[in-house]
């Protein structure tokens, strides 16, 4: 006799985010503006990912995430030269999550109500990572570049929150269905 899978922590998260329905007024909310970034076919065949097979959003995620994790990277070292490419690698990280994160509402127009939970609670991720980066940019410009680096590496972690439930979302399953939650 095999027993039953037991559930993890992080797919009971999931679950409950998908059935948290206190974020139905921020769903409402953003719906809208999601669906008008969609309204026109060629549009919403690019974001869709229609010709490359590949969602625009998936391919927008590794310019911000990539910029910021080397920033991270380079804050490891103490030199100038670090110090300044990481200041513009935080600086290009911010610039390039502005059409990530329409790419990714536009994307999110589609995904039932469950998967639009996680969505809000994962934009919201990503929009605090966004500010901590930009908060980051502002100190290391301003010289204070020991404050810049606490903020890099507490984005960082935000980051990491953003991109596990991104990947839930990317994979259009539910971790509340079929007795993950409920047993």
């Amino acid at each position: 006799m095999h027993a039953a899978p037991s559930t993890g922590r992080y797919t009971r998260l999931l679950g409950s985010l998908e059935e948290a329905k206190p974020l139905d007024a921020a769903v409402k909310a953003a719906e809208p503006l999601a669906s008008r970034l969609m309204a026109q076919p060629n549009v919403r065949s690019l974001v869709r990912g229609d010709t490359t097979g590949i969602p625009l959003h998936t391919i927008l995620t590794d310019a911000p995430f990539g910029a910021w994790w080397s920033a991270v990277f380079l804050d490891f070292f103490d030199d100038q030269a670090s110090r300044r490419s990481a200041q513009r690698l935080v600086a290009l990280g911010v610039i390039t999550a502005v059409p990530t994160a329409l790419s990714g509402w536009a994307t999110w127009s589609g995904k039932d109500r469950g998967l639009k939970r996680v969505g809000i609670v994962h934009a919201a991720a990503n929009a605090a990572a966004t500010l901590v980066y930009l908060a980051s940019w502002r100190a290391r410009s301003r010289g204070n570049h020991r404050l810049g680096v606490r903020l890099a590496r507490a984005g960082a972690v935000l980051l990491l929150v953003s991109g596990f439930l991104g990947a839930h979302l990317s994979s259009g399953r539910h971790a509340s269905r079929h007795g993950v939650i409920h047993g």
